[in-house]
């Protein structure tokens, strides 16, 4: 067996010590790629014995495998290294005890500090290069080597050089020692990787096969096997997760994937996959390591008001890398679901940072549980390994991917407003005059684009902007890094966070993007960088895996879904069968109501709240009703309140326009634990729970309530779902209507009626949840009835019917009565 291990990830994992210090500013990995610029103009001065971006290896037999330590020097100066061994023996024996020759091991390191002001090299950095420098003699055999760390100002492009010199035994023994420390980490995995791999050999599928569900496994190891996307729509029921988990499990145990990616859109559906590694942990005795991760600011022990990630406001932070590393051993050997509870258990225990470590149990750990950013977003994404830029046997297995989409736009887009920068010219103004001087140049660009904006603008370019915006990003990173404290630092390093972000989106521009201007509500300027079709930046972050599984119960029309997150013609889509009977989910339509903008009026909205009141007659039990907006919500509620109703038979719940992840969670809870909870602390009311009561619900189309909740048998038994869900008409959304139409293509299906109709088409998806269920969604827009509608529609809806606001009682009653009998069934069953 083999284990490979980075130099980087060697000596950053084992030579680590100190605090976690956001006061200690680092240019960000991906401005550093910068350097690279800097990199190739230092390795071209250096003359033709200079080799530059040198593949060094070196591997250590064990008893059960070799260790494979591997990476790339930045430079080595020998004139010999080209000769073979035997003419450099002969020149060596030429050699002068007064003419002595050492090649050099050259590290590059691009910053923005104060050079004058470094005394020496950063450990890790002479570290890096003190490897090279052993793995090198190894090769070549010299009795010593010069090992030089090279650090240029990116921006004055000055350049400060800390040398030393290894004789062949202090070089090589350093790094034997530094091997030695490393193989209790190395002997556990390979230990633990043949433990996995046999358990996962007899690991089967946990469940007895619904129907169609063996093929889409197979179809999940297939597209593994043929290092493809697949792109799944698999109606609630399928079992999508288990059934995409399981083949990734045994691809893995097959030797075709080395690590899983499982990515969630939102923190409350990654119980989802937590489970279905649990159910395989538990029922087939798999011995498989999940991480999940949670967000810093949700894992975090110091107080919010007090938070920040330095020794002196955070007792976790001080000290964290000296004790890091026996936290994740305790750990990774006690452990095989390190989940949030039991990383916050490890790391109250040996008082280490919660998230941190999180992310550092992902190197350990056979699948990562976590959110879309730390694959897809360029500043978020884990660096540890996606950073070096080659394919690795990952597999992604994208959960709910219609929710990419706009993340996508959203992570690879930016804004800068302009009357921040003078918000912060004056703040600083006593303190700082460069900085000041920086922000007036950049103002002045931003003014001149102002000037040609009325209420939205298109630019061309805006590179009369980029340009002073370049040079007042140097110039704070240069003060960031040369002053751990300072006059409103936190603020100037906020900024800088602001504009870092927005060069780097400026960097990825092309003919995916959209520039423009535009004004906010309170009259200030916006600039924006809008990522328009994300499908190439996603298809890059998924190009450093293996294959990708992304799968949806809303996936439809799944081209528009593919083009656009990053598929192609040979990546392969499925439309997943369901299982239910759709004889069991009754689909009305009101033809004689909309949620039009044109038609809103107090008829109207009497005659929604009619609808409701009419649906729920049929039948007493648990409803959602969707709106497309709080205020489209609060005017029918009130309506509803007014007159029809009845405290007596029905208790209403209104969802909040911000609800904490508390309130939410609580919320969630009630429903799937048998509406037992105190619901006077998590709804807009005080209110009495009484048995046998109807409850509806009042919630926004596309907020939390609309998908990520499991509601089964009489938990709901129908969901009102009042419009279409088109967005409302805003710039961004004509920005994404024109370009689409200029590529010949609907602009209003992409920027409109799609989002829209998949917003519809998870508020209705919370009906059906298991075989047993039964249940009604009425659909209350008459363009619902239109052809172009319709088509969206899946094939599980072809039954719908028509309805009318004085017909849709007697329609919704003649469904129910078709079930009488497993409605009598299930309630013997419950008493």
């Amino acid at each position: 067996m083999d284990i490979r291990v980075s130099v980087r990830g060697l000596v950053e994992f084992i030579l680590r010590s100190g605090d976690i210090d956001n006061r200690i500013h680092q240019a960000s990995p991906d401005a550093m790629q910068e350097g690279g610029r800097i990199h190739r103009m230092i390795q071209k001065s250096m003359g033709p014995d200079y080799h530059a971006e040198v593949s060094l290896s070196y591997e250590k037999s064990f008893d059960k495998y070799n260790l494979i330590i591997e990476g790339r020097a930045d430079g080595i100066l020998d004139r010999y290294m080209d000769e073979p061994l035997s003419s450099l023996e002969i020149g060596q024996s030429s050699f002068l005890p007064t003419e002595r020759y050492a090649p050099m091991i050259d590290e590059i390191k691009g910053t923005y500090r104060e050079l004058a002001k470094m005394k020496e090299p950063v450990p890790v950095h002479l570290a890096q290069a003190k490897c090279y420098a052993a793995m090198y003699l190894y090769e070549r055999q010299y009795p010593e080597i010069d090992v030089r760390m090279t650090y240029c100002n990116m921006d004055t492009e000055e350049k400060k050089f800390f040398d030393s010199t290894f004789t062949y035994s202090e070089i090589t023994g350093w790094f034997e020692d530094l091997i030695e420390k490393y193989k209790k980490w190395a002997d556990f995995e390979c230990d633990w990787a043949l433990e996995r791999t046999l358990s996962i050999k007899s690991v089967n599928f946990p469940f007895a096969y619904r129907d169609g569900q063996k093929d889409l496994a197979a179809a999940v190891y297939r597209t593994i096997v043929h290092k493809k996307k697949l792109f799944l729509e698999a109606p609630t029921g399928t079992g999508k997760t288990i059934s995409t988990v399981f083949p990734t499990v045994k691809a893995m145990g097959e030797g075709k994937v080395s690590k899983i990616f499982y990515l969630t859109a939102k923190t409350i559906t990654r119980t989802v996959a937590e489970e279905a590694f649990g159910i395989m942990r538990s029922a087939q005795n798999l011995r498989f390591k999940t991480v999940t991760i949670t967000a810093r600011d949700k894992i975090c022990f110091v107080d919010e008001a007090t938070r920040n990630c330095n020794p002196v406001a955070c007792p976790y932070a001080k000290g964290h890398y000296d004790r890091i590393n026996d936290a994740i051993f305790d750990m990774l050997t006690h452990e095989d679901n390190f989940d949030r509870d039991t990383i916050v258990s490890y790391a109250r225990k040996h008082e280490v940072c919660p998230f941190e470590m999180s992310l550092d149990m992902s190197l350990w750990s056979d699948g990562v549980i976590c959110d879309y950013n730390y694959v897809f977003d360029p500043f978020v994404y884990l660096r540890r390994f996606f950073a070096d830029g080659i394919r690795h046997d990952y597999v992604f297995l994208v959960d709910e991917t219609h929710n990419l989409l706009e993340r996508g736009r959203e992570m690879y887009s930016a804004v800068l407003r302009k009357e921040s920068f003078l918000d912060l010219k004056r703040t600083i103004k006593d303190f700082h005059p460069r900085i000041v001087t920086a922000l007036g140049k950049c103002n002045n660009a931003l003014l001149e684009l102002k000037r040609e904006c009325d209420e939205m603008v298109v630019y061309n370019s805006i590179e009369r902007f980029i340009q002073p915006l370049d040079r007042l990003s140097a110039i704070i990173s240069e003060y960031l890094e040369d002053h751990s404290e300072g006059p409103f630092r936190d603020e100037i390093l906020q900024f800088y966070f602001e504009i870092s972000r927005f060069l780097t989106i400026y960097d990825l521009l092309d003919d995916h993007y959209v520039m423009y201007g535009e004004y906010a509500e309170d009259g200030s300027f916006l600039l924006r960088l809008a990522c328009v079709d994300p499908s190439r930046n996603l298809s890059a972050c998924m190009s450093r895996g293996v294959s990708s599984i992304l799968f949806s119960a809303t996936l439809l029309p799944i081209q528009y879904y593919k083009s656009l997150l990053g598929g192609d013609d040979k990546d392969f889509e499925i439309y997943a069968k369901s299982i239910f009977d759709p004889a069991r989910l009754g689909i009305f339509i009101g033809s004689d109501v909309t949620s039009r903008y044109s038609r809103r009026n107090d008829d109207m909205y009497y005659k929604v709240a009619h609808y409701i009141h009419s649906v729920v007659s049929a039948r007493s039990g648990n409803y959602l009703i969707f709106f497309p907006s709080h205020q489209f919500l609060e005017e029918v509620s009130s309506v509803y309140e007014d007159n029809f109703y009845d405290p007596d038979t029905t208790e209403i719940l209104v969802q909040k326009s911000y609800m904490t992840e508390e309130a939410r969670e609580d919320f969630l809870g009630r429903f799937s634990e048998g509406n037992n909870l105190d619901l006077s602390q998590i709804i807009h009311m005080d209110m009495e729970v009484v048995e046998d009561k109807n409850v509806l619900g009042f919630c926004v189309m596309g907020g939390i309530f609309s998908e990520g909740i499991d509601l089964k048998y009489d938990s709901l038994i129908g969901v009102i779902v009042v419009g279409t869900g088109i967005p409302m008409v805003c710039n961004e959304r004509e920005v994404i209507r024109n370009y689409f139409e200029k590529r010949g293509l609907d602009g209003f299906d992409y920027a409109y009626k799609y989002p829209g109709m998949n917003k519809v088409l998870q508020a209705a998806g919370r009906v059906i949840r298991t075989s047993e269920d039964i249940g009604v969604v009425a659909l209350l827009d008459d363009r619902f009835l239109q052809a172009t509608y319709r088509a969206l529609f899946p094939r599980e809806w072809r039954g719908y019917k028509t309805v009318l606001s004085d017909s849709v009682n007697n329609e919704i009653s003649r469904f129910w009565s078709g079930f009488n009998d497993d409605l009598e069934g299930q309630n013997r069953e419950k008493s």
